[in-house]
Formats: structure tokens, C-alpha cells, sequence
């Protein structure tokens, strides 16, 4: 089906699928995505592919372009000693964007000398702050690196389950505020962020995304829940449009953070439910986090005039799984 790649050339290839697949770099943020079906899908797996690129057994995906030179750069950004949590807090409650609440079980017995509980969470969805582990996705059959989707069972993933990432990430984050540069305080549900706003942006904020970095695109989800109460984004999300990706792979991003599910909903692809999701993962490998809460981020980004920071995350290392809530910390 689709073939291992060592190797693939950005300068040539993947600019050019960007244009094919997205708006110009002199188009304005307002312009249309284009029109996709499965084919072109597919066609876009085949070539953003990371397959092979680490080797035949790689199980930690974009991961490895954090280096140490990039930890390094991280490391200098710290000036402030500012640190930002990108986190809601994990809440218990139901609400029409939470209909499946995390339950706190207290277990200790009446008069123990310590309280003590056990946690029960579905954190894949809309909700709570995770991270995908590569296993979680897959297309036509196959998960990340060509691995056979049968790999996952009743036992958990046997590869690329979230395990494989806990060394956790500390790179090199830049904020994309697209609320901001549109000049609204949120994202009207089925707004797709596309390559053109990610580039826009970078003009406006002086900053330019480089290998290895943590990108976060914010929508303004969880300020609109703020402002007006829950509401849910089942029906209609901001979110990344499948035709930003060409991009964030010529860019070599290590990892990839939104306030929403990342897709864009409804995602404008006939025949591809997240069309977003199954790319980045299945094909590039990409590390996805999912439900970040970035106001606070913007805020003191705006605040500083700084929209690049440390960034640090690790999840939970529990083998075979499909993923992990985390709490990303960013340090100004």
C-alpha cells in the first residue's frame, strides 16, 4: 500500500503540495480551503509521510527532532521565570462539552491516616487536555511507520503507545493566535485555520516556526466558554484544515497543540471523518495535543509581546495506551 520513505526533499516537493493543497502565501486568511475528497487524502498521506524516516521500528514519530541543540534553544528563552499552565483542570462535572466526566473515587476507609483515591477518565474527545500517543490513528489499515492496525487490542498497543513518549518533550513553543490577528475574540464554529493564517500570523508576530518547535494554534475556545458557558463542539468546531499540513511537515514540527480536536468540523472531506488527525498521525507521525487551554498563554504572550517560549510536557507512561492527559507547562 503505502511505501517506507528514508528520506523526503521539503524544498522541492512538499512546497509544491502546498500549493496545491492550500491557500497561496499572499492569500488572505479569509480564502476558502480547497475542495478534498478521499483521493486527495490519500495522495497527501503518500507524500507528507514520515514512514521509515527514523527507521523501520520507530515508534516515537516527530519526537526525534527534538535534539538536544533544541532543548538548549528552549532552555534560553527563559527570561521572566514566568510558567503558564495549558490545562483546564480535570473536572468532574457533567456539562453539554463534557458528557463524560472524570469520576473521583475516594477509597480510603474512615479513619485511615491518609486520603487516597483512584481515577476513572475517557480523555480522548473534547474535553480534557491529552496527548495522542501514534498509535491512535490509522488509515487504510495502517498506524504510523506502517505498523498494522491489528497491533492495537483488548491488551492495549503493541507499539507506539503513549510509553514511548515519556521523556516527555522540551522544546521551542510558539503560540499561533488567530483570534488576534482576525481581530475577534474567538472562532465562529466550522472556521478552518489554514496554512495562510499560520503564515500571516508569523509575519504579524515576528516569529518564524523552525524544526523541532511546539506549535499551539489557538481558536479562542475556551475564552468563549468563559464569556457565554459550555457549549459543545460536536457539531461545529474551529479547527486546523487538513490543507495546513503541508506546511507544519516542509516546517518539520515536532509537535502540534489546539484548544479544540484539532479538525476543523465539519472538515470539508468527503469520505475522511478527521482527516486532520488520521495525517498527522498516521503519515507524519505527528505528536498531537488535543483540548489545550490557551487563554492565560495569549494573555501573558500579548502581555510580554513574546509569542515564543519554553515549552515542557510529558505524559503518563502507561504502556499500550492510546494516549494521556497532560498538563503542557510554558515558561516565559
Amino acid at each position: 500500500m503505502f511505501n517506507r520513505i528514508a528520506t523526503i526533499s521539503t524544498s522541492g516537493l512538499l512546497l509544491a503540495l502546498a500549493a496545491g493543497w492550500s491557500a497561496t502565501t499572499s492569500a488572505q486568511p479569509e480564502a476558502a480551503p480547497p475542495p478534498l475528497g478521499a483521493p486527495e487524502i490519500r495522495e497527501m498521506f503518500e507524500a507528507l509521510s514520515n514512514w521509515g524516516r527514523w527507521g523501520e521500528n520507530d515508534q516515537r514519530g516527530t519526537l526525534n527532532l527534538v535534539t538536544p541543540a533544541k532543548r538548549r534553544q528552549a532552555a534560553a528563552l527563559v527570561r521572566e521565570g514566568i510558567s503558564v499552565s495549558l490545562s483546564q483542570n480535570l473536572s468532574t462535572e457533567q456539562a453539554v462539552d463534557n458528557t463524560r466526566p472524570m469520576q473521583l473515587i475516594m477509597t480510603a476507609q474512615p479513619g485511615s491516616p491518609v486520603a487516597m483515591d483512584e481515577w476513572r477518565i475517557f480523555y480522548h474527545g473534547l474535553t480534557y487536555a491529552h496527548m495522542d500517543a501514534l498509535c491512535h490513528a490509522r488509515f487504510e489499515g495502517k498506524a504510523y511507520n506502517g505498523f498494522a492496525e491489528t497491533d492495537a487490542t483488548e491488551s492495549g498497543c503493541a507499539r507506539s503507545g503513549i510509553e514511548n513518549l515519556k521523556d516527555g518533550v522540551l522544546s521551542r513553543g510558539i503560540l499561533i493566535d488567530v483570534p488576534r490577528l482576525k481581530g475577534v475574540d474567538y472562532l465562529a464554529p466550522g472556521t478552518p485555520v489554514l496554512a495562510s493564517d499560520i503564515e500571516a500570523w508569523e509575519r504579524e508576530a515576528g516569529v518564524r516556526i523552525e524544526s523541532g518547535d511546539v506549535v499551539f494554534i489557538r481558536t479562542g475556545r475556551w475564552g468563549r466558554r468563559s464569556a457565554t458557558g459550555p457549549f459543545s463542539l460536536q457539531g461545529g468546531s474551529p479547527g486546523v484544515h487538513v490543507s495546513a499540513l503541508p506546511l507544519l511537515r516542509e516546517r518539520d514540527v515536532a509537535v502540534l497543540g489546539t484548544d479544540v480536536g484539532l479538525d476543523v468540523v465539519p472538515a470539508g472531506v468527503e469520505g475522511v471523518v478527521i482527516p486532520t488527525h488520521t495525517v498527522a498521525i498516521a503519515s507524519m507521525g505527528l505528536l498531537i495535543i488535543d483540548n489545550a487551554d490557551l487563554e492565560e498563554l495569549a494573555a501573558t504572550a500579548a502581555r510580554l509581546n513574546r509569542w515564543q517560549f519554553m515549552l515542557n510536557v510529558a505524559p503518563i507512561p502507561v504502556a499500550g495506551a492510546t494516549g494521556s492527559v497532560v498538563n503542557a507547562i510554558a515558561t516565559f
